[in-house]
């Protein structure tokens, strides 16, 4: 079953999003955030909080920013502070936070001087991650790994060892794929927090030690279902690029990672947004880890039917931004969704049309496949109804990842019961009409390939506007999701810095140049 689609639009708009980002990497690459700086301390190993609670990457970056330093990088000031006093660079976060030790006094050495002082620590946090990622890999050799469409679940109880529970039950019935909800609003959250939790609100915090429990886990679930499992937290806010490291070294296998979800739904700064999902983004293409991105999102505050274009054309832009980071193709889960009202005549049609339009544009990405939330009722037998549909648009067009639709959405949390019903219809309908469009062919000319060509020409007309305006002020406009956030507006801009010339961090070029010499894929 395949869509004909003009070969010449699709390049032209591959062309216009190469142009629409190569503007911003200008900018991405003369700045750095406080939350990147922040990364790089956790990649080095700096780990712990200070007496108030408050993580000592914070209290290191906090210092430097107020000192006006950080424009020249928080791992020149580190490997200085080493080089003076003598200090291994946990000592140095763990007395700069117990006000023993200022970074901005003492001699400013040579850099050629105190900078290899930091390459043990930049080699070893290469080596946990490779670790990590060779661990995943031969985890799936050994247990193998689920059917496509993989089976995407969802656990917010807002406790770790429940949400564990929650995770296990749902393994057993035939997810493949577990992903943590995270704490209400955490996104805002300028700080990581710390330990295990149990205390989150419409999901569970995400910390380091979070992911660790969770991955052990899924390893001990996965052995007693015969697969790899696969685990899923949020790669997005204002802390991005930590969670990026977290994921790294605790093998997170799915993050959701989007180059402008925070901007437009969380109110983010966008230029700070546009930094952190750069270097974010590097640290989970180097890991291995799939990410996914948040289109889906544009179509529960914008019409599904009228503005599906704009799905299209974010995933063109999304995509060029994780290729500049690294991410190969196989690693970009562009996102979208099983959204036009059922009241539309013939919305099924149009539901296969936007899919396959999505799957044929980018077809060696692994695409994740949202179920219909905005138009389900709480009546959940016409809910049940419209996830079997969702369920059979997504095998005939061959989605990869397929997040659950619930027939209980709109009305709570998922109980277990709930959860098996949707396991159950869709491995029901999967294997049903496994074979299935081996045997369909699109209609030459007839409404689906009409809708899809519709789309693919509206996309390219919008992103041909975007490349003549800029991104920020397209973003600026309301473009996506009927939805205006302005360039200098949005949380988090303070933390946003000019490099100075004689900045330095070896993370960039290291994860380039390691990544060049091994040439490995995604799980």
């Amino acid at each position: 079953m395949e869509l004909r689609l003009d070969r010449e639009k699709i390049i032209r708009a591959r062309e216009l999003s190469q142009g629409i980002v190569d503007e911003v990497m200008t900018y991405i690459h003369n700045h750095t955030t406080v939350s990147v700086e922040r990364a790089y301390l956790r990649l080095l190993g700096i780990d712990g909080i200070d007496a108030n609670g408050v993580p000592l990457p914070n209290v290191v970056v906090k210092q430097l920013q107020d000192g006006d330093a950080l424009s020249r990088g928080v791992c020149y000031w580190m490997a200085n502070a080493m080089h003076n006093h003598g200090l291994t660079l946990q000592e140095v976060a763990e007395q700069a936070a117990r006000g023993k030790l200022n970074l901005l006094t003492g001699k400013e050495n040579n850099p050629q001087i105190v900078l290899p002082l930091l390459e043990r620590y930049a080699e070893n946090a290469i080596q946990k991650i490779d670790h990590q990622r060779k661990e995943r890999q031969r985890l799936q050799q050994e247990l193998g790994k689920g059917r496509e469409p993989l089976l995407y679940i969802i656990v917010a109880t807002g406790d770790i060892y429940a949400d564990i529970e929650q995770a296990k039950a749902g393994v057993m019935q035939g997810a493949d794929i577990v992903a943590v909800i995270r704490h209400t609003a955490q996104s805002l959250f300028d700080y990581v927090p710390y330990s295990a939790t149990d205390g989150g609100v419409g999901g569970t915090y995400a910390t380091q030690e979070n992911f660790h429990i969770m991955r052990q886990a899924m390893d001990d679930a996965g052995r007693q279902a015969g697969k790899y499992i696969m685990v899923t937290n949020y790669c997005s806010g204002l802390c991005m690029p930590e969670i990026a490291v977290m994921g790294a070294m605790e093998r997170l296998d799915v993050m959701l990672n989007d180059s402008m979800y925070g901007i437009i739904f969380r109110d983010i700064n966008m230029r700070r947004t546009l930094i952190d999902q750069y270097i974010s983004r590097m640290l989970n293409g180097y890991a291995g880890i799939i990410i996914n991105t948040g289109e889906d999102n544009y179509l529960t505050t914008a019409d599904a039917y009228e503005k599906a274009h704009t799905v299209i054309a974010s995933q063109f832009i999304n995509e060029r931004f994780a290729l500049e980071s690294g991410l190969k193709e196989e690693q970009i889960g562009l996102g979208h969704a099983y959204e036009i009202s059922p009241n539309k005549k013939d919305s099924l049609l149009m539901e296969l049309a936007q899919a396959q339009l999505v799957r044929q544009l980018f077809p060696n990405s692994p695409i994740k496949y949202m179920p219909p939330t905005k138009h389900m009722t709480g009546n959940i037998f016409k809910g049940h109804v419209q996830n079997t549909l969702f369920n059979l648009t997504s095998i005939l067009t061959g989605q990869s990842i397929h997040l659950l639709g619930m027939l209980t959405e709109a009305l709570h949390t998922p109980h277990l019961q709930d959860r098996y019903l949707s396991v159950e219809g869709a491995r029901y309908v999967f294997d049903a009409a496994g074979s299935l469009a081996d045997e369909l062919v699109i209609k030459p000319g007839g409404q689906m390939e009409q809708r899809a060509a519709q789309v693919l020409n509206d996309a390219v007309d919008m992103l041909e506007e975007i490349n003549s305006l800029g991104l920020m002020n397209a973003i600026s406009r309301g473009m996506f999701a009927d939805i205006a956030r302005q360039p200098d507006g949005g949380k988090g801009q303070e933390g946003v810095v000019t490099k100075s010339p004689d900045y330095y961090t070896p993370f960039i070029e290291l994860l380039r140049e390691r990544r060049a010499t091994h040439g490995f894929k995604a799980s």
